[in-house]
């Protein structure tokens, strides 16, 4: 798989980064199981064989049990850890946590950052995370106590570098204005469902600072990549079929799968997306893997746009 640098740093990532929220299951009871071992590790193993080599976490995924998973998985492939790069979040802190009256909230003080980036490393057995972000913009969040937080960590050895995720313009550059170093990601929703980061200036922020856009729900959450009817039920009905048939048409020009030609479209853009794969069967993670082999023209990356748009473009 193609490689991309991250941001301004010596970060090289897959083109394609895969994301570990889904491979420890759904559920409210959330233990480690053996069976729940067996699958988060054959998600893993598919994607670590097809040349994904950065992986994404979040301390709130699976409360937890994501990163503990893909510890127990490290510790059983030999050299694996000098080979990929692990990514994960802090700051979004789910309701009932410490007690049964509080509310799902964000948390960017610099206690709460320091706390949760030492229990990831705890859960995941390593000494160092390659790239630690921000979950979510905190509306009480100060940039200044949130830079000497990440100072702290990165001189420590705990952090590598450092990224937000779901930040607007104005609060990425409250966040970098704050900072010693750069930000290297800004990790926000875009896809065919979902164009507000092309629009917004998210994306044009990324070029002219430097900052890799990563990419979470490329598919529409699994809306555009799945085989099943559409329910004609469905608000967005519509919007999913045309972009789905689109996707199709180019897909059986090219032989590849619907999900590859999607990736690709993400991938063509000029900001170095790199969109983070959440499959979790081993088939549609290989299926994935060949958009980052896959290069759109021009014309077919505007026939998509325009099937997500609706209409002609103006």
């Amino acid at each position: 798989m193609q490689t991309r640098t991250l941001g301004r740093s010596s970060l090289v990532s897959s083109s394609l980064a895969y994301g570990c929220w889904r491979m420890a299951g759904h559920g409210e009871v959330l233990e480690f199981t053996p069976e729940r071992l067996e699958n988060a590790r054959r998600s893993v193993f598919a994607a670590y064989e097809h040349g994904y080599s950065l992986f994404d976490h979040a301390d709130i995924y699976a409360h937890g049990l994501g990163e503990e998973l893909f510890g127990h998985i490290l510790k059983e492939v030999g050299g694996m850890r000098s080979q990929i790069l692990i990514a994960s979040k802090c700051g979004i802190v789910r309701g009932g946590v410490p007690d049964a009256q509080c509310p799902y909230r964000y948390d960017s003080s610099a206690s709460h950052i320091i706390e949760s980036c030492e229990a990831s490393l705890r859960r995941l057995g390593v000494e160092t995370i390659d790239l630690y972000l921000i979950h979510r913009p905190d509306f009480l969040g100060d940039p200044m106590e949130i830079a000497k937080a990440v100072s702290q960590l990165r001189d420590q050895g705990k952090i590598r570098e450092f990224g937000a995720s779901n930040f607007h313009c104005s609060q990425m550059n409250l966040l970098k204005k704050a900072l010693a170093f750069p930000v290297v990601v800004n990790q926000v929703e875009i896809s065919l469902m979902h164009l507000a980061a092309i629009k917004d200036g998210t994306l044009d922020q990324c070029m002219i600072e430097e900052i890799t856009p990563m990419a979470w729900s490329p598919l529409g959450g699994g809306k555009l990549a799945g085989q099943e009817a559409i329910s004609l039920n469905a608000t967005d009905h519509g919007h999913r079929g045309r972009i789905r048939d689109k996707a199709d048409h180019i897909a059986r020009a090219h032989g590849v799968s619907r999900s590859a030609v999607l990736l690709a479209w993400l991938l063509k853009h000029p900001s170095g997306i790199v969109p983070i794969v959440g499959a979790t069967q081993p088939e549609h993670i290989k299926q994935a893997a060949e958009g980052a082999g896959l290069t759109l023209s021009r014309e077919e990356w505007y026939e998509l746009m325009e099937a997500a748009y609706g209409q002609h473009l103006p």
